[in-house]
């Protein structure tokens, strides 16, 4: 299991990384994203101290990948590119930005500020247009497909819109408790439970394992 989307007490999850690192590990993880929440007011503090975390853990933790990276969280849009080079600077490996979900105010624009940024995924996108699933697909940017409650609400309007119009899906957790990890199978499941043929499934699990490989070849 592949899983590029968690969270820690560095922001509003309920686990320390290390406690992180363990429960995935014990549910079959073989590569964790850490991507605590950052704005303007914290981006300084968080990314280097889970950049700091991973560079640490991955020298003695044997059977599990630990990426640093950062989810930039209802910033203003305008402000999304420039925290995007930023959280880069910082030590994330990878950046998401987090989407228009239904279940939270999140600023208007802030899709399409993050398709025209340095992000690797743009997470629980929420009913994303049509034109922005097309930048997606045309900059090779991955849209989310999300475990977590709330923001699954809108899984099946992105994997039918990126699936006709050609872009990349990834499923992540978006996990902020122990119970929120998930097993490969479910992972599975949750993907079908989306409307996405066998085929397709397939392929986005594998599409975790090539955005690594793509993460760790461009910071080589």
């Amino acid at each position: 299991m592949i899983d590029l989307h968690t969270h820690t007490l560095l922001s509003d999850g309920e686990l320390c990384p290390a406690e992180l690192v363990q429960r995935a590990k014990f549910k079959g993880y073989t590569v964790l994203g850490i991507t605590d929440h950052v704005d303007l007011s914290n981006l300084d503090l968080v990314v280097p101290q889970i950049a700091e975390f991973c560079e640490k853990i991955n020298r003695i933790e044997k059977g599990i990948q630990v990426i640093p990276g950062a989810e930039l969280t209802h910033l203003p849009p305008p402000l999304i590119p420039e925290f995007a080079s930023k959280a880069r600077e910082k030590g994330a490996i990878l950046v998401l930005v987090h989407g228009e979900t239904i279940v939270e105010p999140v600023p208007r624009g802030t899709n399409r500020a993050a398709l025209d940024a340095d992000i690797d995924i743009l997470a629980h996108p929420g009913i994303i247009s049509e034109e922005e699933v097309r930048i997606a697909r045309e900059r090779g940017l991955f849209l989310e497909i999300s475990t977590r409650s709330g923001h699954c609400l809108t899984n099946g309007h992105v994997a039918r819109l990126a699936t006709s119009l050609g872009a990349e899906l990834i499923l992540n957790t978006d996990a902020h408790a122990a119970q929120d990890l998930i097993t490969l199978e479910q992972a599975q499941e949750i993907l079908l439970g989306a409307g996405l043929p066998a085929l397709k499934v397939s392929k986005i699990i594998e599409n975790s394992q090539g955005l690594v490989k793509k993460l760790y070849s461009k910071n080589s």
